[in-house]
């Protein structure tokens, strides 16, 4: 069902929870993308027509991020990568380019891990994947914060919004991830970046490893210091490419058009480094 502009969105039961996930484009290369956070799927509204004219594109809010059913379980890259699998074979999908950005960084790395049969290449960027970890800003201090507080959506959402330049949010995306963490599930859903000093750590001696080609797209301003982070895992995994943007966080929005001509590259054979 049509719910949003060039998205047909719809939900699926998967692992016992409520998922909301969309789908566009009839052929080509598989793509699959998770959403960030605190965004949803709708945070690749300007690429979305760009990806699925070229492409077979599947978008999947993850659990407790965007509009898909919480379980405080998965809140840890590990738990969540393995969701990631159960998410593609629920699909019913192999041989797929996977997308994860911002907290889907290390999760797919760890789905990677998990069943290397089920990636063509991962494209990560935008969250913290190695171990020391190397963060700044926001994101450390919501790592560390003993305890961490309530956090207030409108305020957070809105800000984070705010540093976004040259992307005009449509008032369908505001307001979906406004929607999207209503209430507590702000604050829930960091449980998953409080997570990474135990599973980063985890990761850390394993990414070496990951035999599945991997593409690193960071922004060069990136204010939680990921710049450093993409850097240390392009010296880390033994098949990946780095590109670093002129822009801030969300590169995906702010540099939209190099972003998706570097997906299309990658996805049209590029991964074959």
């Amino acid at each position: 069902m049509r719910q949003s502009p060039g998205f047909d969105v719809a939900w699926r039961t998967i692992d016992g929870l409520k998922v909301r996930y969309a789908t566009g484009g009839k052929s080509g290369e598989k793509l699959v993308l998770f959403s960030p956070w605190p965004e949803s799927i709708f945070a690749f509204a300007p690429v979305w027509d760009g990806l699925t004219k070229q492409f077979e594109v599947l978008a999947i809010d993850l659990p407790g991020f965007g509009r898909s059913e919480a379980r405080d379980d998965l809140f840890a890259p590990q738990k969540m990568g393995e969701f990631i699998v159960k998410a593609i074979d629920a699909f019913g999908l192999t041989s797929v380019h996977t997308v994860g950005l911002d907290v889907g960084s290390p999760s797919v790395l760890f789905a990677a891990l998990m069943r290397s049969e089920l990636f063509r290449s991962l494209i990560v960027g935008a969250g913290a994947t190695v171990y020391p970890l190397d963060v700044d800003g926001a994101l450390k201090w919501m790592i560390e914060a003993e305890p961490l507080p309530p956090l207030n959506a409108v305020e957070v959402i809105g800000g984070f919004l705010g540093s976004i330049r040259g992307y005009a949010v449509p008032t369908f995306v505001r307001d979906d991830y406004l929607a999207s963490y209503e209430g507590d599930r702000l604050t829930r859903s960091a449980a998953l970046v409080r997570a990474y000093p135990k599973d980063l750590a985890a990761l850390a001696p394993r990414l070496a490893s990951i035999e599945v080609p991997v593409a690193i797209v960071v922004g060069r301003n990136d204010p939680y210091g990921l710049a450093r982070d993409a850097a240390l895992l392009r010296e880390r995994l033994p098949h990946a490419r780095l590109d670093v943007l002129e822009a801030g966080h969300c590169v995906w929005e702010e540099r939209a058009p190099e972003f998706q001509s570097i997906v299309t590259q990658w996805v049209s054979g590029g991964f074959n480094l």
